[in-house]
């Protein structure tokens, strides 16, 4: 979990109309995402079961982790490497018991006491932000890059900065102390989502070595 730079959240609610989640998780798989994250609100379980399963198996084989967001029982059922929770999903504890001490936790936070929090209960990693505007906070109010720093001077685990980067941000994320992103819509909504993921694993791990 600690070398991991890129984790791409394959949202189904922003992905456009007609576009295949599993050939999209398989070409963001291949150009270097560390960690896949399946983000589907609006799917009813069964859907969630049979696309999990699809991209599980499209990208076995891969470096990449995959993840299901909120549903720890339905990242059990398919054998994922583990879930991501929000604040109002199941406790870390509980979800531990679910998934078993082997599979990986990650919750989102929105504060230095919440990512202090879901240190204390035995996350794997947080998630803070949104550290810009996002589509999927929209009524959150942007962190800034300024809660970077902070967090990285409190939290031991790993934590990913999240919510809007882009391209075009990176450096000034990278430059506040994050090493890893979450980035979604800068990679889904890509022309190329090929090239995007590429450029931000280039631009990640440049003189790491």
């Amino acid at each position: 979990m600690r070398d991991f730079r890129l984790y791409v959240i394959l949202d189904t609610g922003i992905c456009s109309k007609g576009t295949d989640i599993v050939e999209l998780a398989g070409k963001v798989s291949l150009a270097g995402a560390d960690i896949l994250q399946l983000r589907a609100k609006s799917y009813s379980e069964r859907r969630i079961l049979k696309v999990g399963r699809a991209i599980k198996n499209l990208i076995q084989g891969n470096k990449t982790l995959f993840l299901i967001n909120d549903r720890a029982e339905l990242a059990c059922a398919l054998g994922a490497d583990g879930a991501h929770l929000g604040q109002q999903d199941l406790p870390v504890k509980k979800a531990r018991r679910v998934l078993g001490k082997d599979k990986i936790i990650g919750i989102s936070t929105h504060s230095l006491s919440q990512a202090q929090e879901a240190e204390k209960q035995g996350a794997d990693y947080i998630a803070i932000g949104p550290i810009f505007s996002t589509a999927l906070k929209p009524k959150m109010t942007p962190l800034t890059l300024k809660i970077i720093p902070r967090i990285k001077e409190k939290i031991k685990i790993p934590f990913v900065a999240a919510g809007g980067i882009n391209l075009n941000n990176l450096n000034q994320v990278l430059n506040s102390g994050a090493e890893r992103v979450a980035v979604c819509r800068a990679i889904i909504e890509a022309q190329s989502v090929s090239w995007a993921t590429g450029k931000f694993r280039q631009r990640l791990y440049e003189g790491k070595k």
